[in-house]
């Protein structure tokens, strides 16, 4: 989720964040992205290209996702003991991975899999370095503060800013490419050579910020819009929903399609499944789930013969039973095909369990039809209709012994006065 949004989250320690950025500054950087993650390095190399240091997005608050903000090299040194200097709009800056002191750089090497792009790595040291080490600055807008021209300083969390390249003029882009195995399955960064102002994965704001100079920000500066949060968090589930692909080692065995839940085609295997395991397989009451499958269709076939007859001047229901019987049948049926349309466009892997907020509704459905066929019918003697137990859960009304069929053990004392 957005900086923001997770900012007004219990034990977040963003409060804390000292508000305008400064070199010398420590940051990390989220990418602003539908699912965005951290700016993230770490000791590993590429295995080919420039097989320097990765540079990856990160979805976890990790030390490597640390950044020390400083001058370029050929500007005075950093020296804390100077006069603060804020970061601006078009500063020309290095970035300095805290943890291992590298520099993120770009150079023209296509990247791992966006092979258009430049490759992003992290290359020198403290004190070795060159000028694919320079990133310019760019401020989008500011949430708080406006459009770009009334963006004085850059504030952490709100500031949106791009960083393009000053030797190759590309952009530090982070989408939804995920890298081999190698790169632990963390998403690509790369530098994009296209300039797409309007490019949400080229946009970034200093999400955690540290610099013992400076005193924490105004928590009234953090404030999210509701609105915002509320759309951004369907999307960004939506996207992370769909990078969920199919693990082709697994995809055989748990994964199953759409069409096979409503009729209990296949089940998911819980855990392993060797000989000396304990082994759970997961799957539906047959009646409960061919039940409620069963009854969808019969109740479209009921509601032809119901509309036929009603041509045919037959009165089954009085208007009020007939509103009854439209109403909840249009809840258990919009509800679940509202529920299960939405698994044939998705992208990601799906198993059997991702049915259950569906089977809701068509156990709704199969208990309505039930209702109004046995429990709720006028053709059925009073008798016949009894439900053993439902006097158990709704409460016995009348005399007791004109309730039979209760006493399945001697000691329930359910008839005794």
């Amino acid at each position: 989720m957005s900086s923001l949004f997770q900012a007004h989250l219990v034990g977040n320690d963003f409060s804390r964040n000292p508000l305008e950025v400064a070199y010398g500054s420590k940051i990390t950087l989220k990418n602003m992205g539908w699912g965005g993650g951290l700016l993230h390095s770490h000791v590993q190399t590429y295995p080919a290209g420039s097989t320097q240091q990765q540079v990856t997005c990160y979805h976890y608050k990790d030390d490597n996702n640390d950044w020390v903000v400083l001058p370029r090299w050929d500007e005075s040194e950093y020296n804390p003991n100077d006069p603060l200097h804020f970061l601006q709009d078009g500063d020309v800056i290095r970035l300095q991975h805290a943890a291992t002191t590298r520099n993120l750089h770009s150079h023209n090497v296509p990247a791992p899999v966006t092979k258009l792009n430049n490759e992003v790595s992290c290359y020198g040291n403290a004190t070795i370095g060159d000028y694919h080490d320079y990133w310019k600055v760019e401020v989008v807008d500011d949430i708080k503060q406006g459009s770009k021209d009334k963006v004085d300083r850059i504030h952490s969390l709100t500031t949106r800013l791009r960083f393009r390249h000053d030797t190759l003029g590309c952009y530090l882009r982070a989408a939804n490419s995920v890298l081999p195995q190698w790169g632990y399955k963390q998403i690509e960064v790369s530098c994009d050579k296209e300039n797409n102002p309007n490019d949400p994965h080229t946009y970034w704001n200093v999400e955690s910020h540290w610099n013992d100079r400076l005193p924490p920000a105004d928590t009234k500066f953090f404030k999210s819009p509701f609105l915002r949060d509320f759309w951004h968090l369907n999307v960004a589930m939506m996207t992370s929903n769909n990078a969920l692909i199919p693990d082709p080692d697994k995809d055989d065995i748990l994964a199953s399609n759409p069409t096979d839940w409503p009729w209990m085609h296949l089940g998911l295997r819980m855990c392993g499944w060797g000989d000396h395991q304990p082994k759970y397989y997961l799957l539906g009451t047959p009646i409960i789930w061919w039940g409620g499958s069963a009854s969808l269709v019969v109740s479209f076939i009921v509601l032809g013969v119901y509309l036929f007859r009603h041509q045919r001047k037959y009165i089954d229901m009085d208007s009020r039973e007939w509103d009854h019987f439209l109403y909840v049948g249009k809840i258990a049926f919009y509800g679940w095909f509202l529920h299960y349309a939405p698994f044939f466009i998705m992208g990601r892997v799906t198993y059997v369990h991702h049915y259950l907020p569906t089977l809701y509704f068509s156990v709704l459905m199969f208990s309505h039809l039930l209702d109004h066929f046995i429990f709720s019918s006028r053709r059925w003697k009073e008798k016949t209709k009894k439900n053993f137990f439902r006097g158990l859960a709704w409460g016995i009304d009348g005399p007791i012994n004109e309730h039979w069929g209760l006493l399945w053990r001697k000691s329930w004392n359910i008839y005794n006065a």
